[in-house]
């Protein structure tokens, strides 16, 4: 989340690598490393294994989200080192992503832009990865995150210039996502569902001054101007969702152009008896779903807990060298991401 931030009195918000982990009865054992530390801006990264694929899950299963499986994508992510756009952090990172869903049966596509860097005026190379089940279907939701980090932990109180991981703010999303798809391949229904991983959320040297959401801006304005070829009725994006204090509020902007889907996902959480989704309004988010909400018209919901780690010390470890797979939960992704599985059942009887 690099371009969110906060100003009173609202709130507007702009591993060792683990050798040849294995992910049992899961697409996600892609994403195993080999070789390396965690590697820092500018350097290689850790060289990715392909294992063997599982299976999606079929539909009749009525399988549960696992948990644990979405928070061995985050730290397998996280193994990577940092994922800063038009990194070699980034590609190898989009490659495995790209070979992971195309094993759950997915259509994949890349849609590449490019932008001036920040520091050099030089031309990087953006890629918003657009993942695509049952492409055949006429109704279609769209469920999103950003997946590159920040170029440095710059509110970092001791060394600001360290190895930012982003393993709640940019990995979460993607572990999430990742075992979200495994049920989708074999998902009945009338709905068809697009994941879209956005570059350039986080590509901010200098806050204030860098450009913010150059991925989700791009593809919003792709959409809006006809060059995609679906239709939207349901947006959601999900952002640092892995804190272990969990506590999701209505997001107000979220609230201001996507109130129903909002109390659609929030009265499904109340449903299932998760507590940590809090149906009343706290933050006001500058985040991946403003282009959307106000660029394409795709309501789109912030779904997102801005106090990490705790309301009590309110984004301490935000930006900082403490966003690490240590400082998120299992439980915190295996809550959210049952949530929206169960959401997007229910959809599918509508």
């Amino acid at each position: 989340m690099g371009g969110k931030f906060r100003l009173e009195p609202f709130a507007f918000v702009t591993r060792q690598t683990m050798l040849g982990r294995v992910f049992s009865g899961m697409a996600l054992v892609a994403l195993g490393l080999a070789g390396g530390t965690s590697a820092a801006f500018g350097q290689e990264p850790a060289t990715a294994k392909r294992f063997d694929w599982a299976k999606p899950i079929p539909a009749a299963s009525g399988a549960a989200f696992d948990q644990k499986l979405a928070f061995d994508a985050l730290g397998a992510v996280c193994d990577l080192g940092t994922r800063v756009s038009g990194s070699e952090g980034m590609r190898t990172q989009q490659k495995l992503i790209t070979e992971y869903f195309r094993g759950l049966d997915a259509e994949v596509s890349n849609q590449l832009f490019q932008v001036r860097h920040p520091l050099d005026g030089s031309a990087v190379t953006m890629n918003n990865l657009c993942v695509r089940w049952h492409p055949d279907r006429k109704k279609r939701v769209l469920i999103c995150c950003h997946y590159d980090t920040r170029p440095f932990p710059d509110r970092d109180p001791v060394n600001p210039r360290g190895v930012f991981l982003g393993a709640n703010d940019g990995a979460s999303g993607v572990g999430l996502l990742a075992e979200l798809g495994r049920h989708l391949a074999g998902m009945d229904g009338k709905w068809g569902v697009d994941f879209v991983f956005f570059d350039g959320e986080e590509l901010v040297y200098v806050a204030g001054r860098d450009p913010m959401f150059l991925g989700s801006q791009y593809f919003a304005q792709q959409y809006a101007g006809k060059n995609w070829d679906v239709k939207y009725q349901y947006g959601v994006l999900i952002d640092m969702i892995a804190d272990k204090d969990l506590q999701i509020y209505y997001e107000k902007n979220s609230m201001k152009s996507a109130a129903r889907v909002c109390r659609s996902i929030w009265g499904v959480a109340k449903e299932l008896g998760v507590k940590e989704f809090i149906p009343e309004e706290k933050h006001q988010i500058r985040d991946d779903h403003l282009p959307l909400n106000e660029i394409a018209r795709i309501p789109t919901c912030d779904i997102i807990d801005f106090d990490y780690p705790n309301p009590e010390r309110p984004n301490e470890y935000w930006h900082t060298l403490q966003d690490r797979p240590e400082n998120c939960s299992a439980e915190s992704l295996g809550k959210v991401g049952a949530v929206l599985l169960e959401w997007l059942r229910q959809l599918q009887k509508l």
